[in-house]
């Protein structure tokens, strides 16, 4: 297991992760980092764990929105093969028809 430094706010956290997950890891602390500046008022000083908490939100927001979109984007797909399913049930139907009609002209 590997073990690395990030940077939070300002501040060094060690912290341990599966070999190779480096800087995968390193990316999300980045993110946090981004988003633990942006909830820090213009310079105020919150306390540590109040800025990690918003920042947290901040991130558990944006996750619920995209869980929230993908779920939508699921529904419309489901719909549009459930339609892609009838077209396609259309078609056969009708070119079922077509085939007994020109089968029923060849036997006149």
């Amino acid at each position: 297991m590997a073990q690395l430094s990030v940077q939070v706010n300002g501040k060094p956290y060690i912290v341990g992760c599966e070999d190779g997950e480096e800087a995968h890891l390193q990316s999300l602390a980045a993110l946090i980092d981004a988003k633990v500046r942006e909830a820090a008022p213009g310079g105020g000083q919150l306390g540590e764990t109040r800025l990690m908490l918003l920042g947290a939100l901040m991130l558990a927001d944006e996750l619920s929105e995209a869980k929230t979109r993908l779920a939508a984007a699921g529904a419309e797909v489901a719909a549009l093969l459930a339609e892609r399913a009838r077209a396609e049930a259309k078609a056969v139907a009708a070119l079922e028809a077509t085939a007994l009609r020109i089968e029923a002209m060849a036997t006149r």
